[in-house]
């Protein structure tokens, strides 16, 4: 009998229900999420069947037939989409690294304030760019760099000339990375800010006892203090390498650059969905991002914690 009380009172699964009830309300503040999640990133992934199988709209998903890897020897056999892929690779790449370390800079530069009412106004105005659309932003930059704009009227006045920027593929692609840092650097900032604001305000106080300058405190001090978050961070956004940003690169681009600066998901946009490819080859494309971006954040986490540091697994 004691056998059977002692039993029911170490029952995992009453400990559970008794701990859930005590945070229902929590749970309940967390179920529209749960919800959300469910919906739009669990469902949906019965779709990635399409990547193998010939879809046939008529037959839905379930009813078309298997032809098993043949939509991915379809697109690997395309050299067009190696080259979509390369600059993939070169643009999220070079936007994980330029898009973390200007993070961190307008962090560093927005601690370094001491007028409150100015810190709060230079970071309302930096953050401000990433509530705008890219069909906004695109607007903007065809307003400034077009034949006609106000770039090229400005060179012309003072005897330059004009230059169609937009048409030169090496410019475009100096464009996309000085947009996306523009439009994203005040907002990745947000965290690091709060990690900031976590430091004990003790250890920049011994340091200026010490007679320490601005760049030794932030060397010292501020890195090491968000060392941790912008790991995590890095960690997570290499997951994103492929997914280059591709309201950018559509709204951005042109006919005449279009084939240089092709991306994986333009490249999906422009053969499975506006061309005459099937939906199966663009979820085979899909499905092939998938893996690698979630092999890559495998990879950086490993490395991480062989540096030393906790990583995200």
């Amino acid at each position: 009998m004691e056998l059977v009380t002692i039993a029911k009172r170490n029952n995992p699964f009453k400990k559970l229900k008794a701990k859930m009830w005590r945070s229902k309300y929590l749970m309940l503040m967390i179920l529209p999420a749960i919800v959300f999640y469910i919906i739009f990133n669990y469902i949906p992934m019965y779709g990635v069947l399409m990547a193998f199988k010939n879809f046939k709209p008529k037959l839905g998903i379930w009813g078309s037939p298997w032809n098993g890897v043949d939509n991915f020897i379809r697109v690997f056999e395309e050299p067009k989409f190696w080259d979509a892929f390369r600059n993939t690779l070169i643009i999220g790449s070079i936007k994980v690294i330029i898009g973390f370390l200007g993070a961190v800079l307008v962090a560093l530069l927005l601690n370094e304030l001491r007028m409150r009412r100015t810190k709060k106004t230079i970071q309302t105005i930096v953050t401000f760019p990433h509530f705008l659309s890219w069909v906004v932003v695109s607007g903007f930059v065809f307003s400034l760099f077009s034949y006609y704009g106000a770039i090229n009227s400005l060179t012309n006045f003072m005897g330059g000339g004009r230059t169609n920027y937009l048409t030169d593929k090496y410019f475009f692609f100096g464009l996309i990375f000085a947009s996306d840092i523009w439009k994203e650097a005040g907002w990745g900032s947000i965290i690091y800010l709060a990690t900031m604001a976590g430091i004990p305000q003790d250890q920049y106080e011994a340091a200026d006892i010490d007679g320490a300058t601005r760049l030794q405190k932030i060397w010292h001090i501020t890195l090491p203090g968000i060392k941790a978050t912008a790991i995590l961070l890095l960690i997570m956004s290499v997951g994103g390498v492929l997914s280059a940003g591709f309201d950018q690169i559509l709204n951005l681009g042109n006919k005449l650059v279009r084939d240089d600066i092709a991306i994986i998901d333009t490249y999906i946009y422009y053969h499975a969905i506006v061309g005459s490819d099937s939906a199966g080859v663009g979820t085979a494309i899909g499905l092939f991002k998938s893996v690698i971006g979630f092999t890559l954040v495998i990879v950086t986490d490993r490395i991480a914690k062989a540096c030393g540091e906790r990583g995200i697994i």
